[in-house]
């Protein structure tokens, strides 16, 4: 026994080195991939890339573009009318980080299907169908140019629609599918406008695990075909070329001694572009350069000068702040999207890349395993204060090659390896467990500290067993709140994005402090949306009256941001902004746990119930009022004052269920004008759905008179009621109202 004592200074850390060393050859070290991008991003921070003058050029809809043309979407024949400049001009290719999925929203045939909903169009409807179509006039102007590349979004989810494809690709080594990101659906443009193109390709990014953007694919798979990106697709038509080549392990001078490690590089004309195994090309960022972009605006403008646009390779893309495309990259955590594209395009035509060796693997493992066993001899010779100086020493000398590689040659060579390796090495064997012990709790605590409260995550951490991953089926309350008008305040603040922000998150702080006091989950932050639920991961037995309750609470929160605002607005003498939110609550069977792909997991709800509190949060505003739920919710929460709106059948959903408006609570003293309507207001719905109109028009006269907080809601029935007057519904109808709208 006492010989083993002796040997576990050396056991241990032996066993630790040689743990290490697995699990870098199979690479599932989260934890260190994460320090290893924070080390990257450091030194990009550090020293970005030079911006040199390269022929790509963004042409920006940006907020004066928007200002001086229009709100957003542009009429096709605009666009149209911005490609024929920039092809007459000379661009090389014309790329869209955009996707014409729909037709234009103000083609005749679509004003024609809003107009004849409201009135009696007589010739004036010849007259229009007589014009022509804008997608066909854009379609037409996009072949004429021969240049023009069009993009497309990837998918997760299968849908059955494939982007059309125009160039060829041709591969060298082992066939890429096996390496390239995989999805299994698409947002592909209109037909005739993707045929009309030189090139289709895809803008879809693939941030890591902290949402950073610091690779761009050059090639994806859908369905088992293999697609181009955005800037494959410009370079390509820029170059005239008609294949590009993938080249893969296997191929000639692919070092990779008989095993398949991916995707080497990618030729695109006269252009060999190193690249991950994955076939990405790893981003070496520079700072914001104004000189990359041209507003949209002046390429339409009278005195535009072919000059700024002749041989270069355009991208055309949203910048404006209430378009929110941005992206957060290690130099700039709000760069947009087009821009990444942009600087990927310039590494590409300027031959400056930054990438990450084939080789670089074996040598971040050779070095961890000779630095190891280089402390456990040493541990065993000198003691641990030297082992610690010799070990620092060769830390600090692996991060110092690692910042030389870079600066020198754009190598990106791991020094979080060794240096986590010689750590783990140097601790005691009798931490072990300890680690192993506080490791598992960060983990819980980690996953959830961000959308439940710290007694429920303190709770978890104590009884993890408590905690089912893997999904399981469970009657849970939803709710879901978002900002009415969002567009509408995106644009006050359209020139100083960061304020936006600052808002969205002033408003986020104090209703997700309301959730979570109520015992609820955030399930995720969409823009200005939240979603949460209740019920799990922790049994609630009383979720549907939490939630109810959170949703009052919230609505008071509200009042005094609004306060706060506005007092605000007087001090500085700014017209007053006014937040009015909308809520949605829905009880039912759903689907939850971690849910998602091998690459990316959260914890999450999946269901119908889900999807109905959704369209609940939506019919808020048509009914005029803050908070709508199910009747399920009302069965589970008894004492919530609620006042029934409507029988609907919301959009995704056959069967017809009730809503009602969450008033506050029984208890509260000014709902005693609910008691006095409350019969009259069942009696009007009565009416209404027997196709009594006068006595629903008599008895709604009534409660629009005694409740005039309900007057909305009220003029939404006035205006039924003279609809079906002048049209009646046939007897089949039993009053359910059939909301289109999401």
């Amino acid at each position: 026994m006492g010989y083993l004592r002796r040997l576990l200074p050396i056991v241990v850390p032996s066993v630790i080195l040689g743990v290490a060393l697995i699990w870098r050859v199979s690479d599932p070290g989260r934890l260190l991939v994460a320090f290893r991008h924070q080390v990257f991003d450091e030194y990009q921070r550090i020293l970005p890339r030079t911006f040199r003058p390269a022929p790509v050029l963004i042409v920006n809809i940006d907020d004066a573009s928007l200002s001086k043309i229009g709100q957003w979407p542009w009429p096709r024949t605009e666009i149209a009318d911005l490609v024929a400049r920039l092809h007459n001009a000379g661009a090389a290719s014309i790329a869209f980080d955009m996707v014409f999925a729909e037709p234009d929203r103000m083609a005749p045939s679509s004003v024609l299907a809003v107009w004849s909903k409201t009135a009696h169009l007589g010739r004036l409807k010849a007259e229009l169908s007589a014009l022509p179509d804008p997608d066909q006039i854009f379609s037409r102007i996009v072949r004429e140019s021969g240049n023009v590349v069009t993009g497309f979004a990837m998918l997760d989810k299968a849908n059955g629609k494939l982007p059309i494809a125009h160039g060829g690709i041709a591969f060298a080594g082992d066939n890429p599918r096996r390496f390239l990101y995989s999805y299994r659906g698409a947002v592909p443009n209109l037909p005739e406008i993707a045929k009309a193109a030189a090139g289709n390709g895809s803008f879809t990014f693939t941030p890591d695990r902290d949402l950073v953007i610091r690779r761009l694919p050059l090639f994806e798979v859908l369905n088992g075909k293999i697609y181009p990106s955005l800037i494959a697709e410009a370079l390509r038509v820029a170059e005239g070329a008609s294949t590009d080549i993938v080249k893969s392990s296997g191929a000639n001078g692919a070092l990779s001694f008989g095993a398949h490690t991916g995707v080497v590089a990618v030729k695109i004309g006269d252009n060999v572009i190193p690249t991950d195994r994955r076939g990405d090309i790893q981003i070496y960022y520079t700072p914001h350069e104004p000189a990359r972009f041209l507003p949209a605006w002046k390429i339409l403008a009278s005195d535009f000068h072919p000059s700024k646009v002749k041989g270069k390779i355009v991208l055309i893309g949203a910048t404006a702040a209430g378009l929110l495309d941005l992206r957060p990259t290690p130099v700039d955590p709000v760069m947009p999207g087009v821009e990444v594209q942009a600087q990927a395009l310039e590494q590409i035509l300027l031959d400056n890349y930054l990438y990450r060796p084939d080789w670089a693997p074996a040598a971040d493992w050779l070095f961890t395993l000779a630095l190891g066993l280089l402390l456990i001899f040493l541990l065993r010779a000198v003691g641990a204060l030297w082992s610690a100086v010799v070990g620092g020493l060769a830390v600090s000398g692996a991060f110092a090659i690692s910042w030389y590689l870079f600066s020198s040659h754009h190598l990106l060579i791991d020094p979080v390896l060794a240096s986590s390796t010689a750590l783990a090495v140097y601790l005691s064997g009798s931490l072990m467990g300890y680690l192993r012990s506080e490791r598992e709790r960060r983990t819980v605590r980690g996953a959830f500290s961000q959308y439940l409260s710290p007694t429920m995550v303190a709770e978890l951490v104590a009884n993890p067993r408590m905690l089912k991953l893997g999904g399981e089926m469970k009657e849970m309350t939803l709710l879901f709140c978002d900002i009415r008008d969002f567009t509408r305040i995106s644009e006050r603040f359209r020139s100083d994005p960061r304020r936006l922000t600052h808002l969205i998150n002033r408003f986020l702080t104090p209703m997700t402090d309301v959730i979570l006091a109520h015992n609820g989950t955030i399930d995720k932050y969409m823009g200005d949306c939240i979603m949460a639920f209740w019920n799990a991961p922790l049994d609630d037995a009383d979720h549907a009256r939490h939630a109810t309750h959170a949703a009052l609470a919230m609505m008071g929160e509200l009042k005094k941001l609004n306060a706060e605002i506005k007092e605000e607005a007087v001090a500085r003498s700014q017209p007053n902004l006014r937040l009015d939110i909308g809520i949605g609550i829905n009880t039912g069977r759903c689907v939850v746990g971690n849910m998602g792909s091998e690459q990316r997991f959260d914890y999450s709800v999946l269901g119908d119930a889900v999807n109905l509190a959704s369209r609940l949060e939506g019919l808020s505003k048509t009914y005029g009022v803050p908070i709508v739920i199910s009747e399920t919710t009302r069965a589970e929460a008894p004492n919530a004052a609620t006042i029934e709106l409507d029988l609907v059948a919301v959009k995704g959903k056959t069967e017809a269920t009730r809503i009602y408006a969450l008033l506050g609570s029984k208890a509260e003293a000014d709902l005693a004008w609910l008691g006095e309507i409350e019969s009259r207001h069942n009696a009007m719905l009565e009416a209404y759905r027997l196709q009594n109109w006068d006595l629903a028009e008599e008895l709604l006269c009534e409660c629009r008179d005694r409740a005039p907080k309900l007057k909305r809601l009220y003029a939404l029935y006035s205006e039924r009621l003279a609809l079906f007057r002048a049209d009646p519904p046939g007897p089949e109808w039993a009053g359910i109202h059939i909301a289109d709208s999401k």
